[in-house]
């Protein structure tokens, strides 16, 4: 990905500014998926086909950001996953018509949401040429919210207020780390390979947790509390603002194959070089 070698059309004054404005619109989102959540028992809730569930918290949350979104970036296309999911492949790194494109998850982590647990986020990010250069991830009911923008670091913020510069300074190797991951949906041969990955990598850690937000588990990898994180089967929406908090703490993100990392992609492996160099070695095809 390496967002930081990207020429892009805006200054940091310009990205700082931007970054509030993302920041502001993602706290009001939360406060309506707390409302939400508030009244589970009325909220009508479908499946979506190899998709998982999604809810009318999901779709009147998505619809709030990007009416919020429309005049922040001017010309800048939408992905949001309950609106755009289909027409994802339409969307690449080198296509000149999508220069600019907001990538939104209004919920990441319906079903903990569903659930009535509080391990669900919002995740907006802005991308230029499909590498994102800025995103926010905010989870509302513990008030914490995690940034960044190209060049401008990986921020932790609680209540609005900065607690700190996020930099993972941490020295592991594999068999020290708690790592995180999640597995496909559809059940079948992918996910009996990657149940197989879980089990190898298991094996030769301290500890694996699955708790169902991509985006939080990569924010946590930032914030030091994971060591790693490795999934396969995401979309662009649930990568596209963690990856850029990842790679500002100064992470390595790379496919399981050691190639690239793109938001397009299939796979990611996320870490400190040490660790993640391990995880990527096992999981390589």
């Amino acid at each position: 990905m390496k967002s930081n070698n990207l020429k892009i059309p805006f200054s940091q004054v310009e990205l700082k500014s931007i970054l509030k404005q993302v920041e502001e619109v993602s706290i009001l989102a939360g406060k309506k998926l707390t409302r939400y959540q508030n009244k589970l028992e009325k909220l009508n809730v479908h499946h979506k086909k190899a998709q998982g569930v999604v809810s009318e918290a999901d779709i009147k949350t998505e619809e709030y950001i990007l009416k919020k979104l429309k005049n922040v970036v001017k010309d800048a296309e939408f992905l949001a996953e309950e609106s755009c999911y289909l027409n994802k492949e339409e969307y690449c790194e080198t296509s000149p018509k999508k220069d600019l494109l907001w990538v939104i998850d209004p919920l990441d982590g319906t079903t903990n949401f569903l659930a009535g647990m509080d391990y669900y986020a919002v995740c907006i990010s802005l991308c230029h040429k499909g590498i994102p250069i800025l995103g926010v991830i905010h989870r509302p009911r513990t008030y914490e919210t995690y940034s960044a923008f190209v060049g401008g670091g990986s921020h932790y913020k609680v209540n609005g207020k900065k607690k700190r510069t996020l930099e993972y300074n941490k020295k592991r190797k594999l068999k020290d780390a708690l790592l995180a991951t999640g597995f496909a949906t559809e059940k079948g041969e992918a996910f009996d390979r990657e149940f197989a990955f879980f089990k190898e990598i298991m094996s030769k850690c301290r500890g694996v947790r699955r708790m169902g937000s991509a985006a939080l588990d990569l924010c946590f990898v930032s914030q030091e509390i994971f060591d790693g994180f490795w999934e396969k089967g995401l979309a662009p929406w649930d990568m596209a603002a963690a990856a850029i908090i990842c790679e500002e703490a100064g992470l390595k993100l790379s496919d399981y194959n050691g190639d690239k990392f793109s938001i397009f992609g299939e796979t990611i492996v996320c870490g400190p070089k040490s660790i993640q160099k391990e995880l990527q070695t096992i999981l390589k095809d």
